[in-house]
């Protein structure tokens, strides 16, 4: 490295128009990068419940609704509304139809239709029960034996045993508007096309409902009357929209902090401008490979810009610090420039090296978010050490020609308090660490793991809110699961089983119903029609002067009920058979399986999809079942299966990595030790800060180990070399240590702005992480360095054979004197 550093010291031209040129190219193909915030990009092609929902999309069409609420308008004018809008909206091109009305009318009046044969036989006897007593007790001339009560109408029994079926669940809202007169709310369901995954038709359709809803004349409904829209394509469009404005507002405020770091480090413009071009350049080099590689960025590799940016000043604080401390002691700009990439940057060669590696481990996960992040990452650490080796003794080489020269206040070292106070207080600095730590381990059984898909998705944006609203006044979730079958058979043995499955859980079942076209047209009709004939002749015979209001009301219904003519699936409300209507229009193969539990709880959407899937079909085939939960079920037990493996190997790789290039096991040990002890006074810290892991920010502890090492390695390559003045070695690494960690902070600290809550707390994990390491770097590793080259000392000092001792140490061994010798 400092031979090639040379060579671009005096040869500055040619070595920073390869730089311009290769920036260039990367900034052009940067330029089409395209953020994608899919939750289903997440992982791979490869995993089922992907390829399930491309079948899904292909066959069944759009999940999810463009939801249009209409809000703070009496319940006349409400219907009014949804009247009006539901034409103008199936007019649009890319809409397939409206829903507005809910089927429970229809439902209602055939309700007596889904029982079963013999359960109508006995809703016949009871009443003809209660006939035949009545009659008996009303003849003056009956003497009753015993003083039994009057045989029970109550069909509670009955209700119980259907109840949280699709007819029931389909029927019991009393309107047959989606409204909620309380709440001066109704809504209006338009079923687009296209998935809600695909952002351009998203936007386009939603802007097309807009411009619905801007022609047209909202005050004739009320004063007060306003529309919302809310549903799957608003979210996802909010979602894209919030995290671009987070990258851009994190992106700024890194590069301002940054930039303002570094000019109160240098005190020097000129500094500051050495540090940040090679970083401007390895970032235009690392984005135009990812742009090649991948195409598009995802929810997490869309900050790395920030994050790389941070800890690539890091190298540039070091280096260029080195090179100053080598010019104020009288080298020359070129020598200077050899020596400090020869040992500081051989030190940062190693760091990024290591870093790299535990990158490339968390590239190993099948989770596409985290292997981008961690390929990205990786090699962005390697390009970032390639830009300072081409483009800072470039430029360096550059201004010596023009006769540049640092101040003396940029080549002076000034001696740290800290370290004096480090060197008279080892011992007890740490035994104190010792204990600090030791208490922090205590609380390690207290760590919590928040299940809760927030992270993933920011629960608290207006639209994700009122969705939740629009959830409850319909009663069942938007977006069910859909189990793709080829046959009314497979329909049903699929309805069949997800219900005994149901049933078998009891309370913890997390499927609300199930329902599919087959299931909700009942078999043996005609058998069912002559017996709810005869219940009708008894209901003639009722007295209804003896009833109560209540109870006239229930008995004309009932009347209506058994009246009821027996149907086919032609004679089912539209607004149902279309939603088992695929993009080729009628036919079969859906069942659509609504959960019980909330989507955005991480556990019961795992528990959802072990409930659902080993579903057969007659033929002995598993059933697919599709669906965005079953995309998250995977997602959380992807993260589940891999965390562990994923953090040992980071701890192994950058072990045995630096085992390699450090040459020797102690050495590895001793500076991989500042990370692993900062990392677990981390997890002990995080139950006192109230901090849980998630499904994003877990990735901060492998990139904890990559990125905190390397300032072990600098101050043990530093140490080694001059350990004969540790206060001087302290104050000139002990300061760019902490301006690497700081600036390393600051990348992931402008995390801490995202308005969208599992970045948010990626930030503020990181950022508790590199304080924690910047502690123990600063006070508790030299003071431990400090108590351990006394120990060495002492041993020294009573050894009777210092010869031997001398190679122990060497690692040789002793020897015994010969003749020889």
């Amino acid at each position: 490295m400092g031979a090639l550093a040379a060579h671009n010291h005096r040869r500055p031209v040619t070595a920073l128009v390869c730089a311009l040129l290769l920036s260039v190219v990367g900034l052009l193909s940067a330029r089409h990068l395209s953020l994608n915030a899919n939750l289903v990009g997440l992982l791979p092609d490869s995993f089922e419940s992907v390829q399930a929902i491309h079948t899904l999309e292909e066959r069944f069409g759009a999940q999810g609704w463009v939801v249009v609420v209409g809000e703070d308008a009496d319940p006349a004018q409400l219907k009014r509304f949804a009247d009006d809008l539901a034409p103008k909206l199936e007019a649009l091109p890319g809409i397939r139809y409206v829903e507005i009305t809910r089927p429970s009318s229809f439902f209602r009046g055939h309700a007596l239709y889904f029982l079963s044969p013999e359960d109508l036989k006995e809703v016949e006897r009871r009443i003809d029960a209660r006939l035949t007593w009545e009659r008996q007790h009303a003849n003056p001339l009956f003497v009753s034996l015993d003083d039994a009560p009057a045989p029970s109408l109550d069909f509670s029994d009955l209700e119980k045993k259907y109840a949280g079926g699709a007819v029931t669940r389909l029927s019991s809202h009393p309107s047959d508007y989606y409204l909620d007169a309380s709440a001066r709310r109704v809504v209006v369901l338009a079923k687009p096309e296209t998935s809600s995954a695909d952002l351009a038709f998203s936007t386009k359709i939603v802007e097309e409902v807009r411009g619905v809803l801007k022609q047209q004349d909202l005050s004739k409904y009320g004063p007060g009357f306003h529309t919302e829209i809310t549903g799957s394509f608003q979210k996802k469009m909010d979602q894209q929209a919030q995290i671009t404005r987070d990258v851009a507002v994190s992106s700024t405020v890194a590069t301002v902090l940054v930039l303002l770091y570094l000019f109160l480090h240098f005190r020097s413009a000129l500094s500051v401008g050495l540090v940040l071009a090679p970083v401007g350049a390895g970032l235009a080099w690392t984005y135009g490979l990812v742009a090649m590689a991948y195409g598009q960025v995802n929810l997490l590799t869309a900050f790395l810009g920030a994050i790389l940016g941070g800890l690539g000043v890091e190298h540039g604080i070091h280096l260029l610090g080195r090179y100053l401390a080598l010019r104020g002691e009288g080298r020359s700009s070129e020598d200077a420039t050899r020596e400090a990439f020869t040992h500081t940057g051989g030190a940062a060669l190693v760091s990024a090296l290591v870093a790299a590696l535990t990158f490339f481990v968390l590239g190993t996960s099948q989770l596409r978010a985290f292997r981008e992040f961690g390929v990205i990452a990786g090699v962005g650490m390697l390009v970032l050490v390639l830009a300072y080796v081409v483009v800072l003794p470039a430029v360096l080489g550059l201004v010596a020609r023009w006769g540049w020269t640092p101040r003396a206040s940029s080549t002076e070292t000034t001696e740290a308090p800290l370290g004096r106070v480090i060197i008279h207080r080892r011992g007890l600095l740490t035994a104190v660490s010792v204990l600090v730590v030791a208490g922090l381990l205590t609380q390690l059984p207290r760590l919590r793991f928040d299940y809760d898909i927030s992270s993933l998705q920011d629960q608290r944006l207006d639209s994700f809110v009122l969705d939740r609203a629009v959830n409850q006044l319909i009663g069942y979730s938007q977006v069910p699961l859909v189990v793709l079958t080829n046959s009314r058979g497979e329909e049903a043995a699929v309805v069949q089983q997800l219900q005994a499955r149901k049933q078998q859980r009891g309370a913890d079942s997390t499927v609300d119903f199930v329902a599919a076209l087959a299931s909700l047209v009942p078999d043996r009709q005609q058998e069912k029609q002559a017996i709810l004939e005869d219940i009708g002749e008894l209901l003639k015979r009722v007295p209804e002067g003896q009833l109560t209001p209540q109870q006239r009301e229930q008995l004309e219904e009932l009347r209506v009920q058994v009246r009821a003519k027996p149907f086919t699936e032609a004679d089912l409300p539209r607004s149902v058979r279309q939603q088992f209507e695929g993009r080729g229009g009628p036919g079969t193969g859906f069942v659509l399986v609504y959960p019980s539990a909330d989507q955005s709880n991480g556990q019961a959407m795992r528990q959802l999809a072990k409930e659902v899937r080993g579903v057969k079909l007659p033929d002995g085939r598993a059933a697919v079942v599709a669906g965005e939960a079953m995309v998250q079920a995977d997602i959380f037990d992807t993260v589940a299966h891999e965390a562990p493996y994923i953090l040992l190997g980071s701890t192994l790789t950058v072990l045995l990595a630096m085992w390699i290039t450090l040459g020797g096991l102690r050495t590895a040990l001793l500076c991989l030790m500042p990370t692993v002890v900062s990392l677990f006074a981390v997890l002990g810290l995080m139950p006192l800060l109230h901090m849980e892991f998630n499904y994003l920010n877990i990735l901060v502890i492998p990139v904890l180990i990559g990125t905190t090492v390397d300032a072990g390695v600098h101050l043990i390559t530093r140490l080694a070399s001059q350990s004969s003045d540790f206060v001087r070695v302290y104050s000139e690494t002990g300061k760019a240590i902490c301006g690497g960690l700081l600036t390393s902070a600051v990348g992931f600290g402008a995390l801490l702005l995202a308005d969208h809550p599992g970045l948010n707390s990626i930030g503020a994990l990181a950022n508790v992480g590199f304080g924690m390491n910047l502690l123990i770097m600063l006070v508790t590793f030299p003071a431990l360095l400090l108590v351990l080259s006394e120990r060495k000392r002492r041993h020294r000092a009573v050894s009777p054979r210092p010869r031997d001792a001398h190679l122990l140490e060497e690692g040789r061994g002793p020897h015994r004197p010969t003749p020889s010798h």
